[in-house]
Parts: structure tokens; sequence; C-alpha cells
């Protein structure tokens, strides 16, 4: 039996984005979009309970100002006191984990999505993935772009405008384009 393509997505092997079963779940996903960037005046209950029925999982005081884009929604994961400012992406076709108590700053861009570097395979449309992991107490700083497959360790710090490339080590501080380790952090 052969797989689906969004089974294919789902288990990192090259896939075609524009079936119809990933454009219904694409579709979905910008109705709920529409939902939680409108909802920007409700209370903070109400805009987690929006959060809870759409991620993989939101832990309880994590906020998410708008607005916000997302592929699917359903890959996301995020602990608990993690702040998300205004302009966050997140391409989610495999999944994206942020842990506890995160500060994200404006315009952050994290993405799970990725292309072949082959032309002629590119030519064809297929995409694939790979997952994302953010650890606890991480600061990710404006306008920060992180690729596909990278894993960011606890207590890290991402400088502001910076390219994540790599895995950022725990307690790290990367900094430019690409990302490199500038120093230690210091954990207090």
């Amino acid at each position: 039996m052969s797989l689906s393509e969004k089974q294919k997505m789902l288990s990192g092997q090259l896939y075609h984005a524009g079936c119809p079963e990933l454009q219904a779940d694409e579709l979905a996903n910008r109705h709920w979009m529409q939902r939680y960037n409108a909802s920007a005046d409700l209370p903070t209950a109400q805009r987690h309970e929006l959060l809870s029925e759409h991620f993989a999982t939101v832990g309880e005081g994590t906020v998410i100002r708008s607005p916000f884009h997302c592929d699917y929604g359903w890959n996301i994961s995020i602990g608990a006191n993690t702040f998300i400012n205004f302009n966050c992406v997140i391409l989610d076709v495999l999944p994206v984990r942020i842990g506890d108590d995160c500060q994200i700053a404006p315009s952050v861009q994290i993405y799970t999505a990725d292309h072949p570097m082959d032309p002629e395979v590119r030519r064809t449309g297929l995409e694939s993935g790979r997952p994302v992991t953010i650890g606890n107490n991480v600061w990710i700083g404006g306008g920060a772009i992180i690729l596909p497959g990278v894993t960011i360790g606890d207590n890290a710090v991402v400088g502001a405008g910076s390219v994540v490339t790599r895995d950022v080590p725990a307690g790290a501080v990367v900094v430019g384009n690409p990302a490199r380790v500038r120093q230690s952090a210091q954990v207090q």
C-alpha cells in the first residue's frame, strides 16, 4: 500500500503539497488563522482556548500575539509560559516543538519546510521537511530565521536578525548570518 502525500510529508519524505488532503488542511488552517488573528481583543483565556483547539499542545500561560501565521497548526507544540510576539511565521510541515518559558520576538520565522537542492527534482514540485526543536528558556531576537532541522538547546539566545542554519548548543549565544556561537550564556 502506497503512502498518501500527507503521510509522506509527516514521515519526512518528498511529497506534493498540492494534493487535495493537504490543501483541505491548509484551508481549514487559514480559517482558524483568520479567527485567531481577529481575536486580539478577546481575553487571554479565550485566545489560549483557540490555540489549544488547533495546536498539538500549548502550555498554560503561553501567549501568541496577532498576527500569527502557520501552515497547519496541528504540528506545533508549545510549552508553558512562552511568549511569541507579532508577525511570527511557523511553516510546520513537520513538528515544531517550543519549550517552556521561551521569549520569541517580533517577526521570527521558523521553517520546517524544505526543498530539494537538485533543480530537476525541485521542478517537479516535490518538497520535504525536517522538524525544529527549541528548548526551554530560549530567547530568540526579532527577525531571526530558524531553518529546517535545527535544534536550539535550553537557555540559548539567538540574536536579532540571525539566520540559524545548524544546531545551537544549550546555553550558547548565537548571532549573524549564518548564526555562529559568540559566547556561552550566563545561566543564573
